[in-house]
């Protein structure tokens, strides 16, 4: 009995060798990548979205998110930054909230991987009701005519343009210049459309009317012969 079990596993043991590694070099052949998984390091844009109508931001938050991934290896080096995001809905935020949670679940990732941890875990954001108002334009001259020139009038039209903003920003009462307008060479009366530049960042037209000026200049002699 000793000898038939002896003979089982030592007769043509070199055989039995080859044929056992044999079969675990195929087996590892065949399993397929999928059900080997990874993990992975990587920093991903953080995406904002939903913001209310009648809300703006003042205070943003991090543009991205630190996040470790666990994935099957065959897909691992398709998660990237420019494939994956963690994304923040608004759409119940408030001006009375600062602090916004972020979760695992904001990050959209393949099927069978999975995020295993974020940070930060939340991130401040600073909301406020948007505010509209009109403000002046005022045109920015620079240079000088001729000396038998003289700007007689200056039109603006309109004179005043609507903006938006948050409340904070939106201060009634200041001015919106105009990009530099050289009257240095000019020997007539022109109107030009000229860009605006609004008080602060924060602000924007609210208005799509097409503003113009008009220059009226005149000769000096002209305007001495009109008072004599």
């Amino acid at each position: 009995m000793k000898k038939r079990i002896k003979n089982l596993f030592f007769k043509n043991w070199e055989l039995k060798l080859f044929s056992l590694l044999l079969s675990f070099i195929i087996w590892l052949t065949l399993i397929p990548r999928v059900r080997t998984y990874a993990e992975k390091h990587l920093t991903i844009p953080l995406e904002i979205y939903n913001i209310p109508p009648n809300l703006e931001i003042i205070e943003r938050p991090p543009q991205s998110v630190y996040i470790i991934v666990r994935a099957p290896k065959s897909i691992l080096e398709k998660i990237t930054p420019l494939t994956v995001t963690a994304k923040l809905n608004l759409e119940n935020a408030s001006p009375l909230q600062e602090e916004y949670p972020i979760t695992k679940d904001m990050v959209t990732l393949p099927e069978d991987s999975e995020v295993l941890s974020i940070t930060p875990n939340s991130v401040h954001l600073k909301l406020e009701r948007t505010k509209e108002t009109y403000l002046k334009i005022e045109p920015y001259i620079v240079g000088e005519l001729s000396s038998h020139l003289k700007i007689e009038k200056i039109e603006i039209i309109p004179p005043v343009v609507k903006v938006q903003g948050p409340e904070s920003k939106v201060i009634p009462g200041e001015k919106i210049r105009t990009s530099p307008i050289d009257i240095s060479n000019l020997e007539t009366s022109i109107e030009i459309k000229p860009t605006l530049i609004l008080p602060n960042p924060y602000l924007r037209l609210a208005s799509e009317e097409e503003v113009r000026i008009r220059i009226n200049i005149v000769q000096v002699e002209d305007v001495m012969n009109e008072k004599k």
